[in-house]
């Protein structure tokens, strides 16, 4: 029996204009077999979630760089909540404090990626994440 792959959105909330860490992870989970969506930039929440309903993904990505992460990624996660996608699993990267991580773990993001997290620990990261 053929194994379903899993299926990832990466996407970029609010206004930052830089969009290279989304496209390297976007890529390396691609090489790695799983099916990848790439929403682009300035996404709001809703788009995002949105995205994420109508592609029926296990995972979503957010990358963000601007510092607006308090703000957009708990409204992210109140939507997936809200249209019945708790179970997706969220994880996040860029630019984000230390000092801020724990108050988005507690928000339902299972693990924030700083700069300098390689690509092989990230796809080993969400295989292990989505069940089979």
């Amino acid at each position: 029996m053929k194994e379903k792959k899993i299926r990832v959105l990466v996407a970029k909330p609010g206004l930052d204009s830089h969009d290279r860490g989304a496209k390297i992870v976007a890529r390396a989970l691609r090489d790695a077999g799983m099916e990848v969506i790439y929403t682009g930039l300035r996404q709001t929440p809703e788009q995002i979630v949105e995205t994420a309903l109508q592609e029926d993904v296990d995972v979503i990505g957010l990358s963000i760089l601007s510092g607006a992460h308090t703000t957009l990624f708990p409204k992210v996660m109140q939507l997936l909540k809200k249209k019945g996608m708790s179970d997706v699993m969220v994880f996040a990267g860029g630019i984000i404090p230390e000092e801020d991580i724990p108050a988005l773990k507690k928000i339902g993001i299972k693990e924030v990626f700083g700069p300098g997290t390689t690509t092989s620990t990230l796809v080993e990261y969400v295989r292990k994440g989505v069940p089979k």
